[in-house]
């Protein structure tokens, strides 16, 4: 059974603080989008929710470096590596929505490389009888 994110929060950081303190290191400006009010910042967010964004950091830092990298990766998986208008709507959106999107391309491009060898190997056309039943009978 899978524990409690306090006690995930508490066995990986200690307490919330340190993980506050390990989000900070990840939230530079080539991770994030900063669309948190400083009122209301990180420490009122909740533990699962930080520890989803914070594995959601991590990953895209070791993957990619940043987000204009996994933006370019994107563009590269969906084959729109030219396309500037749907960069800058890209650019807009937050990291995990662009790790959502590259996970989903990522498949795409793989059912359609599997896909590929099928669609060179055309089997061959079947001959098609044009005619009925009945005028089938009567032939014979």
């Amino acid at each position: 059974m899978k524990s409690s994110p306090l006690n995930q929060v508490k066995q990986r950081f200690g307490d919330k603080a340190k993980l506050l303190s390990a989000l900070e290191k990840l939230t530079t400006k080539e991770l994030w989008l900063d669309r948190v009010s400083d009122a209301k910042a990180l420490k009122n967010v909740a533990n699962g929710k930080l520890l989803k964004l914070h594995d959601t950091l991590t990953q895209v830092k070791k993957d990619f470096g940043s987000r204009a990298k996994l933006i370019e990766a994107i563009l590269k998986l969906q084959l729109r590596a030219k396309d500037g208008s749907y960069k800058t709507k890209l650019e807009a959106y937050p990291t995990p929505r662009l790790v959502d999107l590259h996970h989903s391309a990522t498949r795409g491009a793989a059912k359609a490389k599997a896909a590929a060898p099928a669609a060179d190997a055309k089997p061959k056309a079947k001959k098609r009888n044009l005619r009925s039943k009945k005028s089938q009978a009567k032939a014979r």
